[in-house]
């Protein structure tokens, strides 16, 4: 029998690989496109099979964010304490209890109803003759939790009208799904759920159509005045008072009170705190009123933006570079390339996640806050990466071609990670039918970036997958890149330069310039200051792009938006102004290795 830990990590592996389809389904109670994207936050505690199982409570209230995110970690802050099988279903029952009442207003047709399907299949399992064979409990449980999202419509309106089923609940199916099949060991081949819920994974056009056309702005995107909050309240009258009159309120009578003032209610208590999230036409009141129930220690509120599916009405200036349609090849990146997840989606390109592991937070790369990370390395604390598992890997692969058929892998270097390797291996084992094609870039940050875009663009043309293979072999040869490092103490703590060479280094000011392209970081120079860095890098281009084709150009920043906005871009500008200039973040996974205070600039001829 697998240690439950594994089985929990199979889950969120399952469930990360098919959140991008979650975001496109999301209709309750907001459309907003995030319900997939929530839930990889809020259950990233659950991958790490290494991890105290006592402090993931904990760890859970703390990364929950949205509404779905909320409710399934009222949820799994009580299953997740399963020490082992025979106590599942007292856990499940637990945790069904909790997510109910963390709920303002609960209603079914959300993944309350699988947490109820899930708690009676377990606790009928329990008392059955079979229950010492944990095998015999998943084929009906796979058809009970099933039928708990095929019939989601039936109890909300607007997915019957959206003609698609509740995205939370699909969620929680996959991860179910993919925690008992760990479990129970099964080796066949799962039924794909683009076929289990077939007709019921795309939003009908008369839904979008349907929305309120005022709402609409020039991106597209519907908006309401609406704003998501989240806060965590102290309540220190538990242990010792601290004067707040919200401080001598019972914690139930507190959760009530907080339920009424706002929609989409969701509150988890966690030993003397209260996360709420909450949304709210008037959210400096709501912070107001929150604190009459405690110290508002943290606070965020956002507005929210509904998501109008696929429609064109409006494209940003950064999406204007081309526009999507189906290509041969459906193309996939890694994240340790520079570019944003908005970047991306607009140019039809999936991108696959490493983690950031900061402190105890754990979050996918492309869904961290980099101003944050880069604050937390400059105040001395530890910020290092982790890759995703070969399990969580191969689930993407395989949820990847199953939505989009033939798929092209512009990989990160193999030097530089294992996903080459791991992408090979799962389709030397499971790609029958060669859907997946994967290079080997050599590359990372920016030059990866820039390939994967220039692809995407070309392949806009119509062209077969043999040439789009060929041009991006192209690319990847007329690719460059130079990264400016700040410090080296990053480098340092990172493995990756010894510590006397570090402290010397930043003792005389030593700032190198490396390129990492051809699976290999090389070395180039070193400066004094920013303005050697960008005097070295303007004679770059000056060699190697003045006079040809006017290139596309990808500045990143690391937490110097400012200085590479107004001062590099400037003179690049001045420099070649018939260039293409692109401004994006660095990668964090070059960016928490090299440290804030770098910046980098690659760039490739647009046509060739």
């Amino acid at each position: 029998m697998p240690d439950l830990r594994t089985c929990f990590a199979a889950g969120y592996a399952c469930l990360a690989a098919w959140a991008n389809l979650l975001d496109r389904i999301n209709v309750f109670p907001v459309a907003d496109g995030d319900t997939g994207t929530n839930l990889r936050i809020s259950l990233a505690p659950l991958r790490d099979t290494e991890q105290d199982r006592t402090a993931t409570p904990s760890l859970l209230t703390r990364c929950a964010i949205g509404n779905s995110g909320n409710i399934a970690a009222a949820f799994f802050r009580e299953f997740c304490l399963t020490e082992q099988v025979a106590d599942l279903a007292e856990r499940a029952a637990s945790g069904r209890e909790k997510a109910w009442q963390a709920v303002a207003e609960p209603c079914k047709g959300t993944m309350l109803s699988v947490f109820d399907s899930l708690a009676a299949c377990l606790a009928a399992h329990a008392a059955s003759s079979e229950r010492s064979e944990p095998t015999s409990i998943y084929p009906h449980l796979r058809s009970e939790l099933q039928e708990a999202v095929r019939s989601t419509p039936e109890h909300l309106p607007d997915l019957k009208k959206a003609g698609v089923v509740d995205a939370g609940a699909l969620g929680m199916y996959i991860y179910f799904d993919g925690f008992f099949r760990a479990l129970t060991q099964q080796e066949d081949q799962p039924n794909s759920i683009l076929s289990v819920f077939a007709g019921q994974l795309d939003i009908r056009n008369s839904f979008l159509s349907s929305r309120p056309s005022n709402a609409i702005n020039s991106t597209g995107t519907i908006t309401t005045k609406t704003c998501c909050a989240n806060a965590v309240l102290r309540r220190e009258g538990q242990g010792g008072g601290s004067g707040n009159p919200g401080d001598t309120m019972t914690v139930a009578h507190a959760i009530n009170a907080i339920k009424a003032l706002g929609e989409s209610v969701v509150v988890l208590e966690d030993e003397n705190q209260l996360k709420v999230h909450i949304h709210t036409d008037n959210p400096e009141q709501l912070r107001r009123k929150l604190a009459a129930f405690g110290t508002v220690i943290s606070w965020d509120a956002e507005e929210i933006k509904e998501n109008q599916g696929t429609s064109s009405q409006g494209r940003s200036q950064e999406s204007e570079m081309l526009s999507v349609t189906h290509p041969a090849l459906h193309i996939l990146t890694d994240a340790a390339g520079s570019m944003t997840r908005k970047t991306a989606a607009q140019h039809g390109i999936t991108l696959l996640d490493s983690y950031i592991i900061a402190g105890d937070d754990v979050r996918p790369e492309s869904l961290c806050e980099p101003a944050e990370i880069y604050s937390r390395q400059r105040k001395g604390g530890k910020v290092t990466t982790a890759q995703a598992s070969s399990f969580e890997r191969y689930q993407y692969y395989e949820s990847l071609v199953r939505q989009f058929g033939p798929c092209l892998y512009l990989c990160v270097g193999s030097a530089f990670t294992g996903n080459f390797a791991a992408a090979r291996a799962w389709k030397k084992a499971h790609d029958s039918d060669n859907l997946l094609t994967v290079l080997d870039t050599g590359t990372a940050s920016g030059c990866l970036a820039l390939i994967a875009l220039l692809t995407a663009q070309y392949t806009q043309k119509n062209r077969t997958p043999e040439e789009m293979i060929t041009y991006a072999c192209t690319v990847m040869e007329k690719c460059r890149e130079y990264v400016f490092i700040d410090e080296l103490k990053y480098l340092v703590a990172g493995g990756r330069v010894s510590k006397a060479g570090g402290f010397f280094g930043d003792l005389f000011g030593v700032k190198p310039i490396v390129s990492p392209i051809n699976n290999i970081v090389q070395k180039l120079g070193i400066t004094r200051n920013r303005k050697g860095q960008l005097t070295f890098a303007l004679e770059k281009l000056q060699e190697e792009a003045v006079g040809s084709t006017p290139p596309l150009i990808l500045l990143q920043y690391s937490d110097n938006e400012q200085w590479v906005r107004e001062t590099v871009q400037q003179q690049v500008r001045e420099l070649l102004p018939k260039a293409k200039i692109l401004l994006t973040p660095l990668s964090l996974s070059s960016g928490v290795h090299m440290g804030p205070g770098t910046w980098a600039i690659a760039f490739a001829p647009q046509d060739f």
